[in-house]
Formats: structure tokens, C-alpha cells, sequence
């Protein structure tokens, strides 16, 4: 989720992405979601770990300035795709009461802050895996065949677009932050058994009647404020190492996609590669209106992410629409609305 730069190709409002929206309902009737935080709408509060976000500042310039457990001020981008494509505003987790079949039957995030493709990322701060993931979605067909009958929910499983971001924290969560991948795997390897799970999982959803798949790329991890801040050798600049394993493991990622399309009769998977497009709202972010990239709104930008993201922090911005980052992890609202404007075309041209 490689990007050109033209700035003409981005739309910025979801004005112009609604205008698209009696074209696209016949054909994607719900959004499914599966990944981490950058995707996860809320399923980490209900759950027991630290990896949460249902609290202020975070979610105050979600619709009604709630937090919802989205890691955002805002919408997140399965949010803006499902409103591209016709459908609800926001997507809604899984394991949030408030919600029932009715409401998942258009849309579902299955999505858990912290996670990753290896299991032993979810361990580290007891987040949901993907095989949970999976089991939860495995849950939601049978609760939409009964809701909706067989023929019906078929055809939302097979119509509908799955959307999978996942892969950061495998890297800055488990393999650089604790030893244990590392002293089983070289960063080679590592690489490829990530890859290895990911395609596992393509053909476990391909196997449950998945049929559109977006499969996301990694960020220039690197520039995140958190990296920036602690890369002692050059202080403030992005952590190269990192971009440059980003670089190479979307690489892996944008060949297994060709030979999944090869090999699986009647699925389509689109490689989602973030890394340009953010990169340069990294690097020029005065193109696309934000005037500062290099840290995070809330508090000093430089750390605070999750519970150390507090409401009542001194430095936190009033405007995080001049941000690119919204903490030292994650991005505002406006980069999501721009990245995924931008990924809504290529999603459009190939599965409407």
C-alpha cells in the first residue's frame, strides 16, 4: 500500500471518494479486516493486555470525539475504504458488545493492536495472533449463515474485500526487541518464515471462501518518531537499517502475491504497498499540507504511544491535521485519508 508522485492522483476528501459509492455496492458488500494496529478498530479492549487505546486523547476527532481503540485521533484506513466503497463510515470490532451480526454482516475487524504474522509477536504483549484471528472469523461465518441463511452469507464471503495489515511489530516488536527469533533465525530467514506464514494464511482464508484479498506492505519503519528517537548513531534521522529490511521484505511480500495469483484458481490478491507514499509525506510534507513529520502529536511525539499517550500531557498538539504521525507509532487521521484514497483506485480498477 511501488506509489508515483503525483500529487494530482491523491484525492484528499472522502467527498469525492462517496461520489463513487452506487458503482461500488454490488460488488464488495462488506469489509473484512484482519492485522494490528494499524487496522485494529477496538478488539484490544477486550482483552487483557496493555497494547490498548480506548482512551483520550486518543479517538478525538473520531466522529462523536470518542476513543474507540483505534491507535489514531481518527479513522484508521479500512474506515475511509469501506466508506469509498458504499459502505459504513467505520468498521466495527469484532469483540465489542455493542455490536451485533447485524452490524458485522457489512463490515468486521478482526484486527489486534500488537500482533503480527508470528505467533510469538502476539505473545509479547498477549494480543491477539492470527490463528485467533482466523478462529474469530471462522465465528462470524456461522454466526452470518445463520443470520443471513447459506446462500446469502456465500455470497458476502466470497464478494466481500479482505484487507490484511500486518508485519512492523514482527520486526521492532519481537525480532530486534527480544532474543529469542534472533537467536533461531538470521534476518534472511526471519524473512522468509514471515513469508511462509503469510502465505499459510492467504490459503486458509482462500480454503474458508475468500476471493479478494489487499495484502499491505510495510511502512518505512525506520522514520517512525519512535525509531528516529532512538537511533543513537544519527540522532533525529530515520534508522536506515530498518527502511532498508522494509524495502526488502515488501520485495518477498510483492513476489509471494504473484505467485498466489498464479497458483489459486479465482482469488485475487493486490499487493497494498505503503512505503513510497508515506515515505514521502515523510519527506515532504509541506506537498501534501502537514508541517511537521518528524514526531508524533501527542505529548512529545518522540515516545508516547498507548498508555503513555495521556490526556492531560502538556505537549500534545491542537491540531493534529499538521501532522503525519499521530504518536511515536502511528498515524493521524489525515495520512490515513490520503493513503487510502490513493489505494482505494488500485483496489477499484481491480475488483469493481
Amino acid at each position: 500500500m511501488a506509489y508515483m508522485w503525483f500529487t494530482g492522483l491523491i484525492i484528499f476528501s472522502t467527498q469525492i471518494l462517496t461520489l463513487l459509492v452506487p458503482e461500488c455496492r454490488a460488488r464488495v458488500p462488506a469489509i473484512i479486516v484482519f492485522g494490528d494496529s494499524s487496522v485494529d478498530s477496538g478488539n484490544n479492549n477486550f482483552i487483557s493486555t496493555v497494547a490498548k487505546s480506548n482512551f483520550a486523547p486518543y479517538g478525538r476527532d473520531f466522529p462523536g470525539g470518542n476513543a474507540t481503540g483505534r491507535f489514531c485521533n481518527g479513522r484508521l484506513p479500512p474506515d475511509y475504504l469501506s466508506e469509498a466503497f458504499g459502505l459504513k463510515p467505520s468498521i466495527p470490532a469484532y469483540l465489542d458488545p455493542m455490536y451485533s451480526i447485524q452490524d458485522f454482516a457489512t463490515g468486521v475487524c478482526f484486527a489486534s493492536a500488537g500482533s503480527g504474522y508470528d505467533n510469538a509477536t502476539a505473545d509479547v504483549l498477549g494480543v491477539i495472533p492470527l490463528w485467533q484471528e482466523l478462529e474469530n472469523y471462522k465465528d462470524y461465518q456461522r454466526k452470518l449463515e445463520t443470520f443471513l441463511g447459506a446462500e446469502q452469507e456465500k455470497e458476502i464471503i466470497t464478494e466481500a474485500l479482505y484487507i490484511m495489515s500486518v508485519g512492523t511489530n514482527d520486526f521492532l516488536e519481537n525480532y530486534y526487541a527480544i532474543p529469542g527469533r534472533r537467536s533461531q533465525f538470521t534476518i534472511q530467514q526471519y524473512q522468509d518464515f514471515l513469508i511462509g506464514l503469510a502465505e499459510d494464511f492467504v490459503k486458509q482464508l482462500y480454503a474458508l471462501g475468500a476471493r479478494k484479498l489487499s495484502l499491505a506492505g510495510l511502512p518505512p519503519m525506520g522514520c517512525l518518531p519512535l525509531e528516529r528517537a532512538t537511533n543513537f548513531m544519527h540522532p533525529d534521522s530515520c534508522a536506515e537499517e530498518y527502511n532498508d529490511l522494509a524495502l526488502e521484505f515488501n520485495g518477498k511480500l510483492k513476489q509471494l502475491v504473484a505467485e498466489l495469483n498464479d497458483e489459486i484458481p479465482g482469488m485475487k490478491v493486490v499487493f497494498a504497498n505503503p512505503y513510497d507514499l508515506l515515505l514521502q509525506l515523510i519527506t515532504a510534507p509541506s506537498l501534501y499540507g502537514f508541517e511537521n513529520a518528524e514526531v508524533g502529536c501527542c505529548g512529545s511525539g518522540t515516545f508516547e504511544m498507548g498508555i503513555m499517550c495521556t490526556p492531560d500531557h502538556p505537549l500534545t498538539c491542537t491540531d493534529a491535521d499538521k501532522y503525519v504521525f499521530w504518536d511515536a507509532f502511528h498515524l493521524t487521521d489525515r495520512a490515513n485519508q490520503i493513503i487510502s484514497s490513493y489505494l482505494f483506485k488500485d483496489l477499484k480498477s481491480n475488483f469493481l
